[in-house]
């Protein structure tokens, strides 16, 4: 897959396109340590030619609006994967979208049994949590609730597949698919004993892109089970179970910083040489070919090679 950092996403009618405005878990960071990867909480925008939608409303939806300033469309369609803060804290700053008295913003939630997000969100966004509630921004929000394993159902005629994940409260995972492209997003998610999960594998079968959560590393993830994050490694045994062709990680460790995480990538495509570590801003059309080691410089592979000699020296 090719991979890009300019703003604007310039997709042709044929092709499925994703861009990482956030990647980063539980909580946004900054920092010099943090450049390369980004530290704003989960956004990603999907584009089926031209036909957007966006995935989680982090902080990272604030840059989106940012980058989108003058060709959001008129009704925006945003799925939730599940309602914690993370996923929905930047929706108030999704600018100029919330301020356009003329823009509809759609949210689809499916972990909630059906019921919609809106009475979650109402409460989020009110005093003393928030200063105004949702109904004092401009724009109009429609809510729409359904039940994970749904196929969503578009007026345009588009569809977007959709799974319950295991993760606190549920969270939904989505299946895009566009001129024979498939495109699978599975976060947040805890794995299950035994792994791979046959229906999270039928799922995501021969996609060409799996997005997947890698939060935690396998030592960190004893001492965090059930908080609802998995690990890079189970990322790859899921890929390889369903013949998905590359893999990108996001959900990361606030705590994770750019050279853990470079090690990490480097680690695991000495397994899954077509995975990655997500970065934020980073465009990518799914099914065209990306540099083996997924980098942008092409450096950090080399990096690691020489501090591991050095360790040995």
């Amino acid at each position: 897959m090719s991979n890009s950092s300019e703003p604007t996403i310039l997709a042709a009618d044929q092709d499925l396109v994703l861009r990482f405005w956030g990647v980063r878990g539980s909580t946004p960071v900054s920092g010099p340590q943090y450049a390369e990867f980004g530290g704003s909480t989960p956004c990603i925008e999907v584009r089926c030619g031209q036909r957007m939608f966006i995935v989680d409303a982090g902080s990272g939806i604030y840059n989106l609006g940012q980058g989108h300033r003058t060709d959001l469309p008129q009704e925006v369609d945003l799925l939730f994967s599940h309602l914690h803060l993370d996923h929905t804290a930047g929706l108030p700053f999704f600018k100029p979208a919330v301020l356009d008295s003329d823009r509809v913003i759609n949210t689809y939630c499916g972990n909630l049994g059906g019921e919609s997000a809106g009475p979650t969100l109402d409460r989020l966004f009110a005093p003393p949590l928030f200063p105004v509630t949702l109904d004092k921004l401009c724009c109009t929000f429609h809510h729409h609730g359904f039940e994970a394993g749904q196929t969503l159902a578009f007026p345009d005629g588009t569809r977007v597949a959709t799974i319950l994940l295991n993760h606190p409260q549920g969270s939904v995972g989505y299946r895009f698919e566009h001129a024979g492209k498939r495109l699978c997003l599975i976060s947040d998610i805890e794995h299950s004993d035994p792994w791979p999960d046959p229906d999270l594998a039928a799922f995501v079968a021969d996609a060409d892109l799996m997005v997947y959560d890698g939060m935690f590393t396998d030592g960190e993830y004893p001492t965090c089970r059930g908080w609802g994050h998995s690990t890079w490694q189970k990322g790859v045994e899921l890929a390889r179970m369903a013949g998905v062709k590359a893999l990108g990680i996001i959900h990361l460790h606030p705590a994770h910083s750019d050279t853990a995480l470079r090690d990490m990538e480097a680690d695991m495509q000495a397994e899954m040489p077509t995975a990655f570590i997500a970065r934020e801003r980073q465009c990518l059309t799914v099914g065209v070919p990306r540099a083996v080691n997924g980098r942008q410089n092409g450096r950090p592979a080399m990096a690691r090679e020489m501090r591991r000699r050095i360790k040995v020296a």
